[in-house]
């Protein structure tokens, strides 16, 4: 078994983290350092993380200016072991800039850890000033974002349509109310690995019921009709106007009835 194993919870999550939030560097020859910079409050996280990589570490602390305080310190954690980069390269994490190809590892790994991790990296938990539970995801990897919608619609039963805002051409991914509430308790489960911060929040977050009052649209469920139809009709855009649906509704409802190897193959977009 490898030192550095996705199946393991903390390795999931610190994965999904250094793919989010770190930086892999290649130096002359041999030579590189995977790097996580945080600020200083989030400390108790890289300790852990030294605590449990499998190859010795660095912690250092410095303080500069930036565009938000003339003195900012940051922590950062180093590791230089040359089969601990490989290795994470093997996983998925690309050397040097990641943030449109970096994707969710193929293998087997403990999803609701190596989600949170990245959560805990690119993502927010909390309430709006509505005071609405929610969840986000904010990545430039469209990987990344139909990996965390489908996990997410996987649970909530919710479709996301996956696509970029215009104004910095990334993907926001929003759930709110029950989606949300939904989430966070799979996610943070009491015990897990997680930044503290935001394990508090979840924890507010979690404790989030409905008021009284407050209007619930109900979604529209799949009968055993509508994805015969759907199956026999292999293009996403034709079954979408037969049945009145969205094209990534059909996509998400074939993925999810044939599994992700079986839809690739089956829908003429993934082909193209």
């Amino acid at each position: 078994m490898n030192d550095f194993d996705l199946e393991r919870p903390e390795h999931a999550y610190m994965f999904g983290f250094i793919q989010a939030d770190g930086h892999l560097s290649r130096g002359p020859g041999r030579k590189g350092r995977l790097t996580v910079e945080l600020s200083a409050r989030d400390a108790p996280l890289l300790e852990e993380f030294q605590r449990i990589c499998p190859h010795n570490s660095t912690i250092s602390y410095r303080t500069r200016s930036t565009n938000f305080a003339a003195e900012h310190t940051s922590v950062v954690w180093s590791v230089c072991a040359l089969e601990f980069r490989e290795r994470l390269q093997a996983l998925g994490l690309p050397s040097g800039r990641k943030s449109l190809s970096v994707a969710a590892p193929t293998g087997s790994h403990s999803e609701r850890d190596y989600i949170r991790g990245i959560v805990d990296a690119d993502g927010s938990v909390g309430r709006t000033a509505q005071d609405l539970p929610f969840i986000s995801l904010t990545t430039a990897s469209e990987a990344m974002a139909r990996y965390f919608c489908a996990y997410a619609e996987r649970l909530t039963d919710m479709p996301r349509t996956v696509r970029r805002n215009r104004r910095d051409d990334i993907h926001n991914v929003l759930f709110t109310r029950e989606e949300a509430v939904l989430l966070i308790r799979e996610l943070y489960y009491p015990g897990c690995l997680a930044l503290p911060r935001k394990q508090a929040a979840a924890g507010q977050v979690a404790a989030w019921v409905r008021p009284v009052g407050m209007k619930k649209v109900r979604k529209r469920s799949w009968t055993a009709e509508e994805t015969e139809l759907l199956l026999a009709t292999p293009d996403p855009a034709a079954a979408a106007a037969l049945l009145n649906r969205t094209v990534s509704s059909c996509e998400m409802r074939r993925w999810r009835v044939l599994g992700p190897q079986q839809a690739r193959v089956r829908s003429p977009h993934t082909l193209a």
